[in-house]
C-alpha cells in the first residue's frame, strides 16, 4: 500500500477496486474502477486532493501512513459524490488539523451529503489560490462536468492538472500511469459516453480553459494518470467536437421474429450501401457498450414490435437512455411489427425529444414482413446511405 509517484512531491494514494461491478447500482464495471486520491506535499503545508469511497478508506489511509503523512493542512473535495469525497469525514476525525476547500455550491452538498461541520470547510474561489510553500494548489471552476459544484485543480509548478471525473475511466489497473498506452481509451470512452456525454456542451464551453494550460500531466478521480496528456486530450476533441461517424446504431426486440426480419435485412441493405450498422439485441445487452456507440452514431434505428399499443419496454428504456445521454446523432427512424395497431413511433419519437432528430420514414408490419415491406426497409437503407453521404 505504498505512495505512487507521479510527479515531485506528488503522489497517487488513492485505491484499486478490482471486483466491483455495478457503479451507483446502474452503471456496469466490467473492468472494475479506482478512487484516486492525490498528496501534494509542499515545504510548508500537505493537500490531499479526494478521500475515496468509503469502502476503499483503509486503502487511503495506508498509503498515507506509507508516506509518513504526519499532518493534513487541507483536503480538496472536487467533487461531493462519495466515491470521491465519503471518506473525508474520516480524514477529518485522522487529521483533527485539516481543513476542507471546496467551491461555493460544494459547502452545502457537503454538509448535506456527508454530514461535514461548517466550521471545517473553507470556500475557494474560481481562480484562487494556495500556497504550500513551493507548490501552488489553483482552482478552476468547471461547473455541471458533471455536478454544479464540480472544480479542478491546478499545480502550476509542476504542470499537473487534477481533473476530477473530467478524463476519467472505470479501469481497475496497477499502472497508476497509463504512459501514452491506447488501450486505455476504450474504457475511457465508456466513462465519457455514460457520464461525460450529457454534459458535452459544458465540456466544449469550458475546453479551451483545459488546453491553454497544456498540462504535463493530467490526473483525473478514476482510471489512470495520463503523463502523455495528448492521448486523452485527442480523444475528447474528437468525442466532444468531432461530427458523428457513418455508423447506424440499431438497438432492437423480436417476440416473434417479424422485428427481426426487418433488422437482419436493413443491417445487409446498409452493409451493401456502404454504411456501418451494429445491431444490438436488447435481451442481453451491455448498456456501457450502447453508450459507446451512441457516441459515434450518426443514425438510431430502434427496432420492436408492439406491446399494449406502444413499444417494448427494452426498447422504450434505450430511447429514454439516448434522451439523456445526448449525443450527436442526427437521425432516428422506428422499424417492427404490430398484431393490429399502436402508437409506437409516436411514443418512441416523443421519449427522445431533447435530441432533435430528423425522423426518416419509418417501417412497421403487420405480422410477418410481406414484399413491400422488405422494399421499404430498402428505401430506408438507401435513405440512410444519402443522408450519411460525407461522413
Amino acid at each position: 500500500m505504498d505512495a505512487r509517484r507521479i510527479a515531485e512531491s506528488i503522489h497517487w494514494v488513492g485505491a484499486v477496486d478490482w471486483d466491483r461491478r455495478l457503479f451507483d447500482d446502474l452503471i456496469p464495471l466490467p473492468d472494475g474502477t479506482t478512487y484516486n486520491a492525490y498528496l501534494v506535499q509542499g515545504a510548508e503545508k500537505t493537500a490531499l486532493l479526494d478521500a475515496v469511497d468509503p469502502a476503499m478508506l483503509d486503502k487511503l489511509l495506508a498509503r498515507l501512513s506509507s508516506a509518513g503523512v504526519q499532518k493534513i493542512d487541507y483536503v480538496v473535495s472536487h467533487h461531493t459524490e462519495q466515491d470521491h469525497s465519503g471518506g473525508i469525514p474520516c480524514i477529518l476525525a485522522q487529521y483533527p488539523e485539516a481543513q476542507v476547500l471546496a467551491s461555493d455550491k460544494a459547502r452545502g452538498l457537503l454538509m448535506d451529503h456527508l454530514g461535514l461541520p461548517a466550521d471545517r470547510l473553507r470556500v475557494v474561489q474560481n481562480g484562487e489560490k494556495v500556497d504550500l510553500g513551493g507548490l501552488t494548489l489553483e482552482f478552476i471552476y468547471f461547473p455541471w462536468v458533471h455536478w454544479p459544484e464540480t472544480m479542478l485543480t491546478w499545480v502550476p509548478e509542476r504542470r499537473v492538472l487534477f481533473t476530477c471525473d473530467l478524463f476519467g475511466s472505470h479501469l481497475a489497473t496497477s499502472d497508476v500511469l497509463a504512459h501514452g498506452d491506447p488501450q486505455v481509451l476504450p474504457a475511457a470512452k465508456r466513462y465519457y459516453a455514460e457520464i461525460m456525454m450529457p454534459f458535452r456542451n459544458f465540456i466544449e464551453r469550458n475546453w479551451a480553459r483545459v488546453t491553454a494550460l497544456d498540462p504535463a500531466v493530467i490526473a483525473p478521480s478514476h482510471g489512470p494518470v495520463y503523463d502523455e496528456p495528448r492521448l486523452i486530450l485527442d480523444a475528447y476533441q474528437e468525442w466532444v467536437f468531432g461530427p458523428p461517424k457513418n455508423l447506424v446504431l440499431l438497438p432492437y426486440i423480436s417476440m416473434h421474429g417479424s422485428t427481426r426480419i426487418l433488422v437482419e435485412h436493413l443491417v445487409d441493405a446498409c452493409a451493401r450501401r456502404g454504411v456501418r450498422i451494429e445491431q444490438m439485441n436488447l435481451v442481453d445487452t451491455d448498456v456501457g457498450r450502447l453508450a459507446m456507440l451512441l457516441v459515434d452514431a450518426a443514425t438510431i434505428v430502434l427496432g420492436t414490435p408492439t406491446i399494449l399499443n406502444g413499444p417494448h419496454p427494452n426498447v422504450a428504456y434505450v430511447a429514454l437512455l439516448a434522451n439523456l445521454l445526448k449525443p450527436k446523432a442526427r437521425y432516428l427512424s422506428v422499424i417492427g411489427s404490430l398484431g393490429w395497431a399502436g402508437k409506437t413511433v409516436e411514443q418512441l419519437g416523443a421519449m427522445v425529444s431533447s435530441l432533435k432528430l430528423e425522423m426518416l420514414p419509418t417501417v412497421l408490419c403487420k405480422g410477418l414482413p410481406k414484399p413491400a415491406d422488405l422494399e421499404a426497409i430498402e428505401q430506408l437503407a438507401q435513405t440512410i446511405a444519402e443522408k450519411h453521404a460525407g461522413l
